[in-house]
């Protein structure tokens, strides 16, 4: 009994601290309220670190990924699997997410918020895909805000470097060298995880809480109660699904620290090396969780395409609109999916999701942007859990899928 005592502390400890962090900083939160604002840049502290890290951890976790797969290996079959699993599971989401609001009508006077908001610059629809794609120069790259084309950029290396044979063995130790050292880095900026957690849960408890029992507390019931359902039921269905019950019991015993890190720090990017060590103890291959888990963070949101879904349904009632139409309801799916590939997995980043669903329902913006904020910023939370463990619940399938792993 004794030895397992030990074994369990040494196993849990790191999530053990975790936990009484952010327990402590909920409390904190509760009690001293919007005071705790003080608190607030040890936070901000934890999360820079956490994003500095990010934007190396990425280049060479992608690019050493790709260099080291075998040239005999489908490469193209392992894309076209993730991006299907993808695309299925944001559309399902979207859809439980209608079912949701159709079952629980948001009917209700809502009072305007007038909050700040961020100018977004205008261009050609073929102008904002060449932003969102690439970079103007090297060193944008090196900003999160380009995610995306350092994603596509550091696939393009890896696949460069197993194109140089020979010639690019030089390189590509650079590469592996390279995210070695990046996750140790990693490793040493978690051990500040439950201070920096535990000051952001204190952040949101004292700030958003009081918010909640307000106009948006019918929307947050359903969308909160919706996510809830879809985390529990539709991820162990899709854990079955990589894997019946082995699967199932290998994700719900390694998705804690994953989950508590993209509930404290509301980024599905911040999320990315708790999700890489998660889906390494689960045993997913190392070149498919090093690719879908990356890849995932910018492209793949289940609980933003709800929240999508939530946006909309609450600007119709609004506005005093009809959301039954299913040319409406198909346009919102088409809509969730872009959402989803737009926002950036930063923390309160779909201001540009929130414009594009305005601007085509033709709601008055002035009036619509600031309660999509508001609502997009209260459920921020749970929508990144969903996102950050959709990811890791899509490396198993497309793992499955892909390779053929059993657990």
């Amino acid at each position: 009994m004794e030895v397992k005592k030990i074994n369990f502390l040494q196993s849990y400890s790191s999530i053990l601290w975790l936990l009484g962090g952010i327990i402590i900083g909920s409390i904190f939160g509760l009690v001293f309220g919007e005071n705790v604002l003080i608190i607030k840049p040890l936070g901000d502290i934890f999360l820079n670190l956490l994003f500095t890290a990010i934007i190396p951890l990425i280049f060479f976790t992608i690019g050493s990924s790709v260099a080291n797969l075998e040239r005999t290996e489908k490469l193209g079959k392992l894309f076209v699997v993730m991006l299907l699993v993808f695309l299925a599971t944001i559309l399902i989401s979207a859809i439980v997410m209608i079912c949701a609001v159709y079952l629980f009508p948001i009917h209700e006077d809502i009072a305007i918020a007038k909050v700040p908001f961020e100018d977004v610059a205008s261009g050609s629809a073929g102008d904002q895909i060449a932003k969102l794609l690439t970079a103007n120069d090297f060193f944008e790259l090196l900003s999160r805000k380009s995610m995306l084309a350092l994603i596509i950029f550091s696939f393009l290396v890896g696949f460069a470097t197993l194109q140089s044979r020979e010639k690019g063995n030089a390189f590509k130790s650079f590469l592996d060298s390279g995210n070695e050292v990046m996750k140790q880095l990693l490793n040493i900026i978690m051990k500040f995880a439950p201070i920096g957690l535990g000051a952001y849960f204190a952040y949101q408890v004292g700030v958003f809480g009081p918010q909640l029992l307000g106009v948006y507390a019918k929307p947050m019931a359903v969308y909160y109660a919706a996510c809830v359902f879809y985390f529990f039921v539709f991820f162990s269905l899709y854990a079955f699904v990589a894997g019946g019950k082995r699967a199932f019991k290998v994700f719900w015993s390694n998705n804690i620290m994953p989950s508590l890190t993209a509930v404290g720090t509301c980024s599905s990017i911040a999320t990315i090396p708790a999700n890489l060590d998660a889906a390494q103890k689960m045993g997913i291959p190392a070149h498919v969780r090093n690719l879908v888990i990356p890849l995932g963070a910018p492209l793949h949101k289940d609980g933003s395409s709800m929240s999508s879904i939530l946006k909309i349904t609450f600007l119709f009632a609004m506005f005093g609109k009809d959301f039954t139409d299913p040319m409406t309801i198909l346009l919102a799916l088409g809509i969730t999916v872009i959402v989803s590939v737009v926002e950036g997995g930063i923390p309160n980043g779909g201001y540009i999701g929130e414009i594009l669903a305005i601007t085509v329902y033709g709601f008055p913006m002035e009036q619509a942007l600031p309660v999509a904020m508001i609502l997009g910023t209260l459920v921020d939370p749970i929508a990144t859990l969903l996102n950050a463990n959709g990811d890791i619940i899509c490396s198993m399938m497309v793992s499955r899928f892909s390779e053929k792993t059993k657990w």
